[in-house]
């Protein structure tokens, strides 16, 4: 008998992946890897100066899937008069990693501690490449925002200055943003990888099973509260690629250490809606981003 999720996250899927990818009005290198560059978008609008929207792109962290998905959502806050910089990163190999993870499946989930030196390094040199690629945007008014993997790698983003001291990525002060959203985030990486998030991704980004009590402290949202910089999770009720659970647990983990995280619950919406132009989800994204950035 068919799985009526399952051909509900399909059909959501193919929906959300069928608009052709939309070139940048420009691209700018943060480092020397070809995957260390920025695409960067202007407001359709004309308006100038405008905030500036850092997306960081899903896909398990996992090499086959890079910014180009996302390059339809990235035009969409464009025309919603946005300037967007959509942040590309070092993701997993293409082969299937030799670890001990039984539940691990696919192609290997992230790069330790590249994927985790590229965001950071992007972000920082994000105010000076904007200024000169992309002068409409406005470095002091910054949101990010990122789906699935990369809403995880948004909400750690934020969330640099209460890193472990030592930590290489720790910033000695809060970033300047205006907020971060995050659209069904992997937000708690051990409810995640309970539940076997993305065949055992969670567990690959960290090098093991093996590494997870140690390297989380260093790469887990739910780990690295408070961060006092205002945030929202928008969550789909029917997803079932990254469960409404794992966003839960992270405002759970907010809540416990006096910090108040926004959260949006979408009915009848799975997983691909939240960056789908097409989706009616796919605006009140960009009216929570709205909300924080202008």
């Amino acid at each position: 008998m068919p799985d009526p999720a399952a051909a509900r996250d399909a059909a959501e899927e193919a929906s959300a992946l069928s608009h052709p990818a939309v070139a940048p009005d420009a691209t700018a290198a943060y480092g020397e890897h070809p995957d260390q560059v920025v695409d960067f978008y202007a407001p359709r609008d004309g308006r100038d100066p405008v905030p500036l929207v850092v997306v960081l792109h899903g896909g398990a962290w996992r090499a086959p899937y890079d910014r180009q998905h996302i390059t339809p959502f990235a035009d969409f806050l464009a025309r919603r008069g946005f300037a967007v910089a959509n942040v590309e990163y070092r993701r997993g190999g293409s082969l299937p990693q030799q670890r001990d993870d039984e539940d691990a499946t696919g192609p290997v989930a992230g790069r330790w501690p590249e994927t985790f030196d590229d965001v950071a390094a992007a972000l920082d040199a994000l105010p000076e490449l904007a200024r000169t690629a992309l002068p409409q945007a406005d470095p002091r008014r910054i949101v990010l925002t990122g789906h699935s993997a990369g809403g995880h790698l948004a909400l750690w983003a934020a969330a640099r200055h209460v890193l472990p001291v030592g930590s290489p990525w720790r910033l000695a002060a809060a970033p300047l943003l205006r907020g971060v959203v995050a659209l069904a985030p992997i937000a708690d990486l051990g409810r995640a990888a309970e539940l076997s998030v993305c065949g055992g991704a969670v567990h690959q980004l960290l090098g093991g099973k093996d590494r997870f009590e140690d390297r989380a402290a260093h790469a887990d949202p739910a780990a690295l509260l408070p961060t006092g910089i205002a945030t929202a999770v928008v969550q789909g009720r029917e997803d079932t690629v990254v469960p409404q659970a794992v966003a839960e647990a992270y405002v759970d983990a907010a809540a416990k250490a006096g910090e108040t995280v926004g959260f949006t619950l979408l009915e009848d919406v799975g997983h691909f809606p939240l960056i789908d132009p097409a989706a009616d989800a796919c605006a009140v994204v960009a009216e929570e981003i709205a909300q924080l950035a202008w």
